[in-house]
């Protein structure tokens, strides 16, 4: 998918403080071996870096427009690399995603996948949005099925692959982890009005839309979202309430 930075970077403060926090909920350690999946720009990566001493850490993207900013945070032991999440190799001592795994299906093999990549007492840390029953997926949604956009949208999936917080709890105490913890997090946002929420949306939920239609057809799209925005947050300032899933947990030793 065709991603923009600069386009993702205009709410920055609001896509970093999610990361920031789960960066906290890193347990640290000395001379680490650590891998961002989804690493985007690379601004967290290099905070996660800065977390763990000495550590080793490997930044993945498929977006090489994301990787063309994530490289200028690269150092010795801080690499960025073009790669799915899906194809991640190798063993590591923490895997720390932050909004990324919710563009991948069924999350039940991926916590399995991933987990099979950590070193015994390693740690699983990731953060995705938890929107299903917010206006703006219904909003989003409602237009995807609308005329004419229907069709050439009739394959893409109405909704992430982001479970229930008691299904990944279940999902990774079956997986044998330890020290689970899952939880959600509401990040009240206060922007400028539903416009702003537009410009939002385009920076991630709408590019694989923008993809699929092409820019004249998405310039329609975006005109027809934009109206049933406003019409569900008139006013300005507007509250954009945004909540988050929050999961940690550790392979046994």
């Amino acid at each position: 998918m065709p991603w923009d930075p600069d386009q993702y970077e205009r709410f920055r403060e609001e896509r970093l403080q999610p990361g920031r926090d789960l960066i906290a909920m890193i347990e640290a350690g000395d001379g680490l071996s650590v891998i961002d999946l989804g690493c985007g720009t690379g601004r967290l990566t290099r905070e996660l870096a800065d977390r763990l001493p000495h550590a080793d850490v490997l930044g993945i993207d498929r977006s090489e427009e994301m990787l063309a900013e994530a490289r200028q945070h690269a150092r010795d032991a801080v690499r960025f690399e073009r790669r799915a999440i899906e194809d991640i190799e190798g063993t590591y001592d923490r895997i720390y995603s932050n909004a990324a795994l919710h563009w991948l299906p069924d999350h039940p093999a991926l916590l399995k996948q991933l987990m099979s990549h950590l070193a015994p007492g390693g740690q699983l840390a990731f953060q995705v949005p938890s929107n299903s029953r917010h206006p703006i997926t219904r909003i989003r949604h409602e237009v995807m099925r609308s005329e004419p956009f229907a069709d050439a949208l009739a394959n893409r999936p109405s909704d992430y692959g982001v479970l229930d917080l008691h299904e990944y709890a279940h999902v990774l105490f079956d997986l044998g982890a330890e020290a689970i913890q899952v939880r959600e997090v509401v990040y009240p946002h206060v922007i400028e009005d539903a416009d702003a929420i537009a410009e939002w949306q385009k920076g991630t939920a709408l590019v694989p839309i923008r993809e699929a239609l092409g820019n004249e057809s998405f310039d329609a799209f975006l005109d027809a979202f934009r109206e049933r925005l406003r019409a569900e947050w008139p006013g300005s300032p507007v509250l954009f309430p945004f909540r988050r899933t929050f999961v940690s947990a550790r392979a046994p030793i």
